[in-house]
C-alpha cells in the first residue's frame, strides 16, 4: 500500500512553523507497512488543495491531509473537501457533543465552534478528544482520504486511536522492517567505499540508505516481506555483517541511541564520574551530557577554559607550554584533561581545544584543526582532527568525536 502526506499551511511554508507531523506519520505508518512515497506541502487555497488531491489519489492508495481544517475564516479545507468529494455539509450532533465537553467551564461556545460539527455527510467521522474539528475519512476510486487537524498532539491522538488500528484490521499489510547502525566520525563518501562489496551483494529488495548529519551518519538497512519476525532475522543477520566492514571503534550504537545516553550508561554501569574542560566546544559537550534525565549520577562539572589564562589558573596548564606549543596542542589539551579531572575528582574527562574559525587558521593550524583528549585513573589519549571550515559544524563533530573517545576509552578498560 503506497501513500502520501499532503500538510496544509502558509505558515509551514514560510517556514514559521516547522513540520513535525510528515516525520512522525512517515514513521508510523512504515511501521504497519505502508508505504510513504511522497511529502507535499501546499498552501491552503482552493486550487492548490484540488489539484493535489487529483494528483495524489491517482498514485496513491492512502493519502492523509494534516492541517487547514480550523474555525477561522483562512480554513478553507473542509469546503473543499466537501467540493470534490462531492459532500453536503450537515450537522453531527456527536461532534457538538464532543465540542460542548471540550469547551465546557474554559470559553463560551460561538458560532465558529458551532461550525466545526458541520461535517460533510459522505465522510466517516474521526473523533477528536483533543480539539474542535473532526477527522474525516472519505474512499474515492479506491482512495483512502483521511483528514486531520494540523495540531501535532490532536493528530497523533486520533491516528493512534483510531486511524492506525483501523487500516491493520483492514489491510493485508507486509512487514516493513528497518534497521539502523550509527557512526560517528567517517564521512559519508569514505564509508561508500568501505560498504562498496557489501551493497554489491545485498540480498534481492534490501535497501541501504545513508542519512548524514555533522560528525555521524545513520546507516539504515530496509527490507519487506509477509512474516515480521523472518523479515527482521534477515535485516540483522546483514546489520551485523555491515558492521564487519566498518572499523568498530567508529560504530557507536544502533537505531535512535543518542551516543550522549550510551556514554552516561556505560558510566552509571561503572559507578564512574566524568568532568570536562571545554575551550572550542564552549560548552557544548556538557549541554549534551545535562540533556540525558539522571545524568547528575554520573557529571560533576566543566570548566569553559575559553581562555589561556584559566587554563592555567583553572586547569593547572604549564604556560611555557602554550607559549612553545600554542593552545591548540596535544600538550595543552591533554594538561586539560588531566587538569580538570583532578580539579573536580573524576574518573573520567575530555578535553577540547581547536580553531573553529572562520578565522584564526594558519598554514600549520588551519581553521578546523581540533586536539580533543580524554583521560581516566590509568591513561590519557589524544587525537588531532581536521574538521572543516564551518565553526557550528566543526563545533558539534569535535563534541560527538570527544564523546566517542570517552565511550571507547571506557570500554577498553584503559
Amino acid at each position: 500500500m503506497k501513500a502520501e502526506l499532503i500538510s496544509i499551511g502558509d505558515e509551514i511554508l514560510i517556514g514559521q512553523v516547522v513540520n513535525t507531523n510528515s516525520a512522525w506519520l512517515g514513521e508510523k505508518l512504515t511501521g504497519i507497512g505502508i508505504e510513504v512515497t511522497r511529502n507535499i506541502v501546499i498552501a491552503d487555497s482552493r486550487e492548490e488543495i484540488l489539484q493535489t488531491l487529483r494528483e495524489s489519489g491517482n498514485r496513491a492508495e492512502l493519502v492523509i491531509i494534516t492541517g487547514g481544517i480550523g474555525p477561522t475564516r483562512d480554513d478553507v479545507t473542509k469546503s473543499t473537501l466537501a467540493e470534490y468529494f462531492g459532500s453536503r455539509m450537515g450537522h453531527n450532533e456527536e461532534a457538538m457533543e464532543r465540542i460542548r465537553n471540550l469547551l465546557k467551564g474554559r470559553v463560551d461556545l460561538n458560532e465558529l465552534n458551532v461550525g466545526q460539527a458541520m461535517l460533510p455527510d459522505n465522510c466517516r467521522p474521526i473523533p477528536n478528544f483533543n480539539g474542535t474539528a473532526s477527522g474525516m475519512w472519505f474512499e474515492k476510486e479506491g482512495t483512502q482520504y483521511i483528514s486531520l487537524p494540523g495540531v501535532p498532539y490532536e493528530m497523533k491522538t486520533m491516528m493512534s486511536d483510531y486511524i492506525l488500528p483501523a487500516l491493520r484490521e483492514t489491510y493485508d499489510l507486509p512487514a516493513i522492517v528497518h534497521r539502523t547502525v550509527l557512526v560517528q566520525g567517517i564521512p559519508e563518501s569514505h564509508l561508500a567505499i568501505m560498504l562498496r562489496e557489501f551493497e554489491e551483494t545485498l540480498p534481492a529488495g534490501m535497501r541501504l540508505a545513508y542519512l548524514p548529519s555533522p560528525g555521524r551518519v545513520r546507516l539504515r538497512l530496509g527490507s519487506s516481506g509477509k512474516d515480521r519476525k523472518t523479515v527482521e532475522k534477515i535485516v540483522d543477520r546483514q546489520i551485523e555483517r555491515m558492521k564487519t566492514f566498518i572499523p568498530q571503534e567508529q560504530v557507536y550504537g544502533k537505531d535512535w541511541e543518542e551516543l550522549e545516553v550510551l556514554v552516561g550508561r556505560l558510566l552509571k554501569e561503572k559507578n564512574a564520574s566524568l568532568a570536562l574542560a571545554e575551550s572550542c566546544t564552549g560548552g557544548s559537550i556538557a549541554q549534551m551530557i545535562t540533556s540525558v534525565p539522571g545524568s547528575s549520577a554520573y557529571f560533576l562539572g566543566s570548566v569553559i577554559a575559553y581562555s589561556n589564562p584559566v587554563k592555567v589558573e583553572m586547569l593547572g596548564v604549564d604556560p611555557a607550554s602554550i607559549e612553545k606549543h600554542g593552545a591548540v596542542s596535544r600538550e595543552v589539551v591533554e594538561q586539560m584533561a588531566e587538569g580538570v579531572k583532578k580539579r573536580f575528582g573524576a574518573d573520567y574527562s575530555i578535553a577540547t581545544s581547536g580553531i573553529a574559525g572562520p578565522d584564526g587558521g594558519t598554514p600549520e593550524k588551519p581553521v578546523g584543526t581540533t586536539w580533543i583528549a580524554v583521560a581516566s585513573a590509568h591513561s590519557t589519549e589524544s587525537a588531532v582532527y581536521r574538521l572543516g571550515d564551518h565553526r557550528g559544524r566543526n563545533i558539534q563533530k569535535a563534541a560527538l568525536t570527544g564523546l566517542n573517545m570517552l565511550r571507547n576509552l571506557i570500554i577498553s578498560g584503559k
